[in-house]
């Protein structure tokens, strides 16, 4: 999945270069894989491309991002206004991907009401009701461990789809609710492991 990804970010730069074709070479190099591993992992989701003449770059990206989810908006509750919920509030990437923040939940008294550009920081009482009104996707969960599992609970019972966690926790959530687990300080670790090995990937 995080090779599609990458794909899907070269070829839109193909694309706006006016690129019309490209190569699985031209893929793999973007990519930081080989040419042959481009081929397989799109042959997982039907045939791309001709032998000999590549693929269509702009006919490639649109069934990327389908493949990806982006082809469509998601609607997301951040539920922490700390430091890393006010960071990730501010990233514009997400909206330009189809992510929109329509609302931000905490639990501190001093920060309930507060803007955040045109968003009224809301008390995290208000979750269920937010999440039915709202008709919310995703939770991006950016709070302190001891409250990431029963926020949680709540968020699934309410129905949301999936959960982008930034607390140090691992989650216990049904089968049919997805959990992608953001771990800054494990990934500085996996980092200085490879440092320290000499440049070894795992």
């Amino acid at each position: 999945m995080r090779r599609l990804s990458h794909y899907l970010r070269a070829l839109e730069g193909f694309d706006r270069n006016g690129g019309g074709t490209v190569s699985s070479e031209e893929l793999a190099s973007k990519g930081h894989t080989t040419a042959a591993q481009v081929r397989k992992d799109l042959s997982h989701f039907g045939s791309f491309g001709k032998r000999g003449l590549g693929y269509g770059v702009s006919e490639l990206v649109d069934r990327l991002r389908a493949i990806l989810g982006v082809d469509r908006a998601w609607r997301v509750v951040l539920v922490g206004a700390g430091r890393i919920g006010s960071a990730l509030f501010e990233y514009p990437d997400f909206k330009a991907r189809g992510y929109d923040c329509v609302a931000v939940l905490d639990s501190d008294p001093h920060k309930i009401g507060a803007k955040w550009g045109n968003t009224t920081i809301r008390d995290t009482a208000e979750l269920e009701a937010v999440v039915v009104r709202e008709q919310i996707d995703l939770v991006v969960l950016a709070v302190p461990a001891v409250a990431a599992q029963e926020v949680t609970d709540r968020a699934v019972r309410a129905g949301i789809k999936g959960i982008l966690n930034f607390a140090p926790v691992r989650l216990k959530v049904p089968a049919q609710v997805p959990v992608e687990d953001v771990n800054l300080v494990m990934e500085l670790e996996a980092l200085s492991f490879r440092i320290t090995r000499g440049g070894a990937s795992e």
